[in-house]
């Protein structure tokens, strides 16, 4: 029995959020401000709609408050992450959590001819496992009972 594994376009759909994105120019406490309003850890960088970068907290952290800049006078370019990876629509969990492990990222933007359609974090994509595990758990032990049941005839 085969496991049939969603793709990243279902789980957009399932759980739809709009993509919260800064640009390049923005100063980085803008985009700081927009984190917390959202309550997300990291922002796309987006110029027009062409991804350009990605901002997290934690480059933040080490780009900004760790090397004694202001958040007000820095741009989010000086600080943003440029080489982003990212998925296409059709790509499934396991291969998205591959690439999140892989380049060790937490989030992936997903791009369908050439937009940001979405953005999935690894918490997003082991929860999906997670639920189609479970489920294919619980069809196993079904099945498990069903075979080993006792119909009482004669063998």
């Amino acid at each position: 029995m085969k496991k049939e594994r969603k793709t990243a376009r279902q789980i957009l759909s399932e759980n739809p959020r709009n993509v919260i994105s800064v640009g390049p120019a923005d100063a980085v406490l803008k985009a700081l401000h927009l984190m917390a309003d959202e309550d997300v850890t990291t922002v796309l960088v987006l110029q027009g709609s062409n991804l350009v970068g990605i901002l997290s907290q934690r480059d933040y952290a080490r780009k900004v408050e760790l090397a004694g800049r202001s958040a007000a006078g820095t741009t989010v370019a000086d600080i943003m992450t440029t080489q982003v990876y990212y998925v296409t629509p059709e790509h499934t969990c396991e291969q998205c959590l591959a690439l999140m492990h892989i380049r060790r990222i937490r989030h992936l933007p997903v791009i369908d001819s050439g937009k940001v359609i979405g953005v999935l974090s690894n918490s997003d994509v082991l929860e999906e496992l997670i639920q189609e595990d479970e489920h294919f758990i619980s069809i196993l032990e079904h099945d498990m009972l069903y075979l080993t049941v006792d119909t009482g005839g004669a063998y």
